[in-house]
């Protein structure tokens, strides 16, 4: 409180604090989950951080016209398999606003149009390129569920998604092969190919792992009274020769031996795709619980309910944070209630039991560092600093640098050196708050609890508003996109993980995927997740003008301009894909998690 010298000041700022931390108070969820905002539903939540009317009206809109759709499509009605993986499709082509489109004549980029005929629906992103008779570049779009179905089999698209899918945080480069996934020159020779081996591929930061141990012995629950299985896989993967990253190695439990196969792509064809559907799965848990759930949704309502209970509405920091907190409160709130919640969607929909999940997220937040919240930290910490091909990496350093600068801007007018910062008492207790309840004061995550020089808050804020924004829309914003097509990202598996192999064959598959009603519940929350509803507030608008100041206006002025060279450079780059990658695209980050 170091700008008001008046004592009147001083004591306003005081009760409004009180008051605020009186309205806003902390809650234990369950154990070992950071603390939440303490209400027990949408209905008891204050006026000011509900749903606006607007975003009322589309939310739920939305919501039970899917849901009607589906059900008269049949596919709620219906507890049985699939009858094919053909089938599979049809309950994507259904939905509205998702129908295959028509040819664009595209003969200039992107970026010499003033009006792209590109569409930014991020849902129509994949192309098939050719040329018309007068030799212009002609784009028919798909849907990406349906590039996802014609090739969800392909090795090179499976490793694709863990560059550029819902999970692209996971995977770490292999320099050393543990243990527990004895993996032999032999068993992946063919996949390497010619004149090299496994250990020359590792000494040059071309394998990489994923290990999804957090769901080692993870209950499983029932579906419909039938029994539902959780594996915790390792999956080895190489970079080859033209970029494309591979996987040449899946290995189902964290235990090797007999009953745990080495599963290779020299595999039988259904044996293969069998172990890749089960990393799938392994996957969907992951990204929902931990890398979507936990890193971005309950840490927003942290610095969220943080920010309402220790900074007051005149302090500089709340007026550049408030902005991305919008509506989080409410939406997280709601999850509660009916998405995450016994009985909810995801208890009913996915093969693990409720107190699973909750072991899921208690683990993760375990092993949860301020470091891998930082986005140019965590791709050096994993080893992926140079994987070509690696958007979400790419378009999320030029989003934090942009982030960073403008933060940087914001604080060196407000706090002219490091004594500004350390006296600042309202900051001080708004970080040791995030420190105590958000991360429950565990000092090996390596969250500050005090913050002490410029340097150190300019990062403390980037790692803020990126996780509300960019970070949240790199994980959410492709549910539907990258799960309609239900092997791609199953949510339940009804067979318990092969013990052998030569024993897959097509049926077997089918009937250890979801069935069909497990299918279109998981369906509509993924097309509810992915919409975009309206009364949106894009990142880097801030129509409330908050601050009064010529300097913090012109900074976010010079935030809007960057955020725009962003998006050119991303539809650049999307103009010669073959897969559109916008997720991270500033035309389709909100400024808040809203959804």
């Amino acid at each position: 409180m170091t700008d008001d010298d008046l004592e009147i000041l001083k004591e306003h700022r005081r009760k409004e604090l009180k008051a605020r931390q009186k309205a806003y108070q902390w809650k234990n969820y369950a154990e070992g989950w950071p603390c939440c905002l303490n209400v027990d539903s949408i209905f008891d939540l204050d006026s000011n951080i509900e749903f606006s009317c607007t975003r009322t009206k589309s939310f739920t809109g939305l919501l039970i016209y899917q849901g009607a759709t589906h059900l008269l499509s049949g596919f709620l009605a219906r507890p049985t398999s699939w009858r094919s993986l053909d089938e599979m499709r049809s309950i994507f082509s259904r939905t509205k606003g998702r129908d295959i489109g028509t040819c664009l004549a595209l003969p200039t980029p992107p970026s010499q149009l003033k009006a792209s005929p590109i569409p930014t629906n991020p849902t129509v992103i994949a192309w098939c390129r050719g040329t018309n008779r007068d030799g212009a570049l002609t784009s028919s779009h798909l849907l990406v569920p349906e590039y996802v179905a014609s090739h969800w089999q392909e090795d090179a698209f499976f490793g694709y998604q863990f560059l550029n899918g819902n999970n692209p945080i996971v995977i770490r480069n292999c320099l050393v092969l543990p243990e527990k996934f004895p993996v032999t020159q032999e068993m992946v020779a063919d996949s390497l190919g010619k004149d090299t081996t496994l250990s020359k591929e590792m000494k040059e930061g071309h394998i990489f792992i994923v290990d999804y141990e957090l769901l080692q012995g993870i209950p499983a629950g029932t579906i419909h009274g039938r029994q539902q299985y959780v594996a915790a896989p390792l999956c080895l993967l190489h970079q080859d020769a033209s970029g494309h990253l591979r996987p040449i190695a899946i290995q189902l439990s964290q235990m090797p031996g007999p009953s745990s196969p080495i599963f290779l792509p020299s595999d039988d064809e259904w044996d293969w795709l069998l172990a890749k559907t089960w990393v799938r799965n392994a996957d969907f848990y992951s990204h929902q619980v931990i890398t979507h759930l936990l890193r971005t949704h309950l840490f927003g309502e942290v610095f969220a309910v943080a920010t309402l209970r220790q900074l007051p509405t005149c302090h500089p920091l709340f007026k550049l944070l408030i902005p991305h907190f919008r509506f989080t409160l409410h939406i997280n709130t709601l999850a509660r209630t009916v998405l995450i919640n016994p009985g909810g969607v995801i208890d009913k929909g996915s093969g693990v039991t409720h107190e699973g999940l909750l072991l899921i997220l208690r683990r993760g937040m375990e092993k949860v560092t301020y470091t891998s919240l930082c986005l140019p930290e965590d791709i050096k910490a994993r080893g992926v600093s140079f994987i070509p091909n690696y958007h979400y990496r790419d378009d999320g350093m030029r989003l934090w640098e942009a982030i960073n600068r403008f933060v940087s801007g914001i604080v060196a007018f407000y706090y002219t050196d490091n004594a500004a910062v350390q006296s600042d008492m309202e900051l001080q207790a708004w970080v040791m708050d995030i420190f105590t309840n958000g991360f429950l004061g565990r000092t090996s995550s390596g969250m500050p609890s005090s913050l002490k020089t410029v340097a150190e808050l300019n990062k403390f804020l980037t790692m803020v508003m990126f996780t509300c924004s960019a970070q949240h829309a790199a994980v959410n914003n492709g549910q539907y996109d990258l799960g309609a097509y239900l092997p791609n990202a199953p949510s339940s598996m009804r067979h318990p993980p092969p013990e052998e192999k030569g024993k897959a064959f097509l049926q077997h598959f089918l009937d250890t995927v979801p069935e069909v009603d497990t299918t279109a519940n998981i369906l509509v929350a993924l097309i509810l997740l992915s919409s975009r509803l309206e009364d949106i507030k894009l990142l880097g608008h801030y129509p409330e003008e908050r601050f009064t100041e010529a300097e913090p206006r012109r900074l976010i002025r010079t935030f809007q301009r960057e955020l725009e060279d962003i998006h050119d450079h991303i539809e650049e780059r999307n103009y010669r894909a073959e897969l559109r990658y916008n997720y991270m695209n500033p035309q389709e980050i909100e400024n808040s998690i809203s959804i």
